[in-house]
Formats: structure tokens, sequence, C-alpha cells
């Protein structure tokens, strides 16, 4: 099954950054978005499109880890959602120029040095 990216989408493999940047970039340049696609404009979107992640929850209270008690229809949705805040994250990224996943790792590598492991000791 193939969606509009171009891609199937139910996958095994993994996916970088760099294809899903490409694919975006492609999908809006074919459609003459790219002129709609200023920083203010995408974080607008990925600002809406995490409302429409929150709302998932927003009534569930504590759900559990794997999301046992959720039907298909549930973690497709889910999927979805996720997956548009992703989109809009990664173009957001590529509109100003920076390396999202190089970001990323500078980040964890700075909040380990910021959070550093606790020794902990067992009395």
């Amino acid at each position: 099954m193939e969606n509009t990216y171009g891609c199937s989408s139910k996958t095994t493999k993994d996916v970088s950054l760099q294809e899903i940047r490409d694919r975006l970039a492609e999908f809006a340049e074919v459609r003459g978005w790219v002129q709609y696609h200023s920083p203010r404009n995408l974080l607008l979107a990925l600002v809406g499109e995490v409302g429409e992640l929150s709302e998932i929850f927003q009534w569930k209270g504590e759900v559990a880890r794997g999301l046992p008690n959720w039907s298909s229809d549930d973690k497709e949705h889910l999927e979805e959602e996720l997956s548009d805040v992703l989109l809009y994250l990664v173009q957001l990224a590529d509109i100003c120029g920076l390396d999202l996943g190089q970001a990323a790792l500078t980040k964890i590598v700075k909040n380990a040095k910021k959070y550093p492991v606790m020794n902990q000791t067992s009395t």
C-alpha cells in the first residue's frame, strides 16, 4: 500500500531523517507549496498537530506502555498524529537550515553531562 508521500505505509526498514526531509521537500516542491513553508507557518502547523496529538490522550488518564487496551483504529490514529508532528518538525528544521539528527545527538550528550548518572547504593 502506497501513501501520498510515495512510500509504503507499512515498512520494516529504518528510515533516516534525511530521507524524510528529501521526500517532504519533493512533495512540497511538486505541489508549489514551498512558498508557504516559512519557519513561522511550519511552526504554527506543528503546534496545531501537537494539539491534535494531545486530544488523543486528553481524557484517557494514564496509559500503559505499548497501549495494550487500545484498538487498532486508535493506534493508527495515534501513528498518524505522531507522524504529522514529526513531518512538520523535520520540515521546520530543514527550512531553518538545521541538521535535526545531529542536533538531537548533541542534545543527548549535553543532557548526559547536565544529568549524570548517580550511583545508587542499597541499604
